[in-house]
């Protein structure tokens, strides 16, 4: 079924004394970031390509340390990146080659055996002083962020997220544009989430793992339609504007 042609780099170095884990052991491992995921979301992930395990001669899948990298690489954009899995495969699939991708999706642009340097990075939680330091913003003016509902402090803190919506809060600042009005932006985008959950809405009542994967995937594909239209729109009113004498 697998060949090593889509191992990564480090699984094919990987000594063959390395230790192996079965599905539930992966999924231990990976609990802390990703409670959410199950074993049919893993096997839909190897379904697709995105993964290839071991095999033992009794058919049970053994995965190794650079194979529980992988999936969290894999499982952390689709969270924070929302990128969907042709994207992600595509790029993993150019890393097995021996590429370095220059994919402007993907913004952290590493093997997967150098992952978890990544997803740190990508879901480390910070306070809100943290925040502050991190985009430049002061205390104050992230507290108005927050009344206005454009970031808001989870369970474990702020997030990567956060400090890329507060940077771009206070770009639009700088034109003279304040929260009111990054405030109907996210009412845009709110707005377009509900097109997303209409369409898969019919999926909903299934609540097995690989349904699952696969509705979270026809989301990921919406959101990114409902993105690259809103691009163009404002694209073809730039150049309407343009045209004006």
């Amino acid at each position: 079924m697998a060949t090593n042609a889509r191992r990564s780099p480090a699984a094919a170095s990987a000594p063959s004394r390395a230790v192996v884990l079965n599905i539930g052991e992966v999924l231990a491992e990976l609990d802390a970031e990703f409670p959410q995921v199950s074993a049919s979301k893993i096997r839909f992930l190897e379904d697709k390509g995105l993964i290839t395990p071991q095999r033992t001669p009794a058919g049970y899948r053994k995965y190794t340390a650079s194979d529980v990298e992988r999936l969290r690489f894999i499982l952390a954009l689709q969270r924070d990146q929302y990128l969907p899995l042709k994207v992600i495969k595509d790029y993993l699939d150019a890393i097995d080659r021996g590429e370095r991708p220059e994919d402007q999706q993907i913004t952290a642009h590493v093997a997967p055996r150098l992952v978890s340097d990544a997803t740190q990075a990508v879901s480390r939680s910070m306070e809100l002083s943290e925040l502050a330091k991190a985009t430049g913003a002061t205390e104050r003016s992230l507290q108005e962020l927050m009344s206005y509902g454009l970031i808001e402090r989870k369970t474990r803190g702020f997030s990567e997220t956060d400090v890329e919506i507060v940077t771009s809060c206070m770009q639009l600042a700088r034109f003279g544009l304040d929260a009111r009005y990054a405030r109907m932006l996210k009412s845009a985008a709110d707005r377009q989430m509900e097109i997303v959950e209409r369409a898969i809405a019919p999926t909903a009542a299934r609540r097995d793992g690989e349904t699952q994967g696969r509705r979270m995937e026809m989301a990921r594909e919406l959101s990114e339609i409902c993105v690259n239209l809103n691009k163009v729109l404002v694209r073809s009113h730039l150049d309407v504007l343009d045209r004006r004498p």
